[in-house]
């Protein structure tokens, strides 16, 4: 299964809210942690390994790409 890279999440803007919300009162070490546990949780739900290397190609590349 390819990593789908069109917009997927319903009600997008609310989403993008409750992530915000949820790192409220952190320090930048317990938000770090979060997005961390975050990524681990998804990405265990997720589980296709293929789709998963994909999603770190992607987020590497596109992260890489903006030092620049």
């Amino acid at each position: 299964m390819p990593l789908m890279r069109l917009p997927n999440i319903v009600d997008h803007d609310a989403f993008y809210e409750e992530l915000i919300d949820a790192q409220r009162d952190m320090n930048d070490e317990q938000a770090d942690m979060f997005l961390a546990k975050l990524v681990l949780i998804l990405a265990n739900h997720v589980g296709d390994r293929e789709v998963l290397s994909q999603a770190i190609q992607l987020a590497r590349a596109n992260t890489l790409a903006q030092r620049a």
